[in-house]
């Protein structure tokens, strides 16, 4: 479930063909690893040799593939900080601009909690978003 591309990732191998390695002018360098515990580390950096001029940044992710949660973390030479938190396959928005959130998690054998969520894409600021608890009990 993991390993599944997003939609940005498709075709990357063959626009880095132009973009990578081209720097006419500026010295770049891209870096990426991963740790055991799964962290994963990229940090890419550029500097213009005509102006002298560098800039960088770095970013780490982290997945909790269980829950579909990833962790995001992004830092740059501006001083830039960001933080995303993504839920991966958890939402659905329809054309309306309805945005529908759900979690279920099995307590126990037979025991089910189910979390679920509609926001309204267009009224974001309005209100009237609905929130839903469900419990599920089976013999």
């Amino acid at each position: 479930m993991c390993n599944t591309p997003t939609y940005c990732d498709l075709g990357k191998a063959a626009k880095d063909v132009f973009n990578k390695g081209y720097g006419f002018g500026m010295v770049k360098i891209d870096l990426k690893t991963k740790s055991c515990s799964g962290v994963e580390f990229s940090t890419s950096g550029h500097a213009y040799t005509d102006t002298g001029k560098a800039s960088g940044n770095l970013e780490t992710k982290y997945k909790i593939c269980n829950y579909g949660l990833t962790f995001t973390q992004k830092w740059n030479t501006d001083n830039t900080l960001g933080t995303e938190i993504s839920w991966e396959n958890k939402a659905k928005v329809n054309n309306a601009s309805l945005i529908g959130l759900g979690y279920t998690q099995t307590l126990r054998p037979g025991v089910k909690l189910t979390l679920s969520a509609l926001i309204d894409g267009k009224n974001f600021n309005a209100g009237g978003h609905k929130v839903g608890l469900g419990f599920e009990l089976e013999a």
